[in-house]
């Protein structure tokens, strides 16, 4: 994507979404493209132990490879899920951050949802995700 064509939208008369790592609203024209559950995963599906930190990272990790394998990237993503076991505000102190070190200030528009467990043992954090692929028919 050569440009950003996204459009965020965080009305003056909601919070201010962005320390907390995501936007109210984001808009964008062409192909929307699905990603799945991404979560800290190896070779085969396992999950990795490790804290939720490194969870997190490598979940994000593991959702950049989703995302290059359909020919996007971060930029492209217009929405998030975020589903966090036992969820607390270290947690997410910690997702804030790596959503920052990721999407800058083009915070996509995200949902956070406090589980009592994921799909496998062993999992404490789980992303999915929107994307809206560029110059689909009908965009500029």
């Amino acid at each position: 994507m050569t440009r950003d064509s996204r459009t965020i939208t965080n009305p003056a008369t909601l919070h201010d979404p962005t320390p907390f790592g995501y936007s109210h609203a984001v808009s964008a024209p062409g192909e929307t493209v699905f990603i799945g559950g991404q979560y800290a995963s190896d070779a085969t599906g396992a999950p990795v132990p490790g804290d939720f930190a490194a969870q997190v990272e490598l979940a994000f990790d593991r959702l950049r490879s989703a995302l290059e394998g359909v020919g996007l990237g971060y930029e492209h993503v217009v929405r998030l899920g975020t589903f966090i076991v036992d969820h607390d505000l270290g947690k997410l102190e910690i997702l804030g951050k790596a959503l920052h070190a990721r999407f800058g200030g083009r915070l996509p528009a995200q949902t956070l949802s406090g589980v009592a467990s994921l799909a496998l043992p062993g999992m404490l954090f789980e992303v999915d995700a929107v994307a809206v692929r560029p110059g689909a028919p009908g965009t500029d």
